[in-house]
């Protein structure tokens, strides 16, 4: 996997997760209509930014959804201050194995 392929990865990432996260807020924790509109907003960036892999649809989603787990609990810990526990890392390090045999090339 190429530098390149590894930042777009987390770009998309840190752009799923942020606009989830700010729908979130918006919706669940009472923040004004333009906290989701900017969420919104984000998440279509992260479909774009998506687009821009070297892999195929399929292969891109899958291998990205590991890395958002990974992410997500990163996330968690980070702005949410929510420690992960053993179970959450270990999950997570499962998750970072299999993208990793799913885009290893021959």
């Amino acid at each position: 996997m190429t530098l390149r392929a590894i930042c777009l990865f987390i770009l998309a990432g840190v752009a799923e997760i942020g606009g989830g996260y700010l729908i979130w807020q918006w919706l669940r924790n009472g923040k004004p209509l333009w906290i989701g509109l900017i969420g919104a907003v984000v998440m279509v960036v992260y479909g774009i930014i998506a687009t821009r892999q070297e892999f195929s649809f399929g292969k891109t989603y899958a291998a990205y959804g590991g890395i958002f787990i990974v992410m997500a609990v990163l996330w968690g810990w980070l702005i949410d201050r929510r420690f992960p526990d053993v179970r959450e890392w270990t999950g997570a390090l499962i998750c970072l194995v299999g993208v990793t045999v799913m885009l290893i090339k021959r």
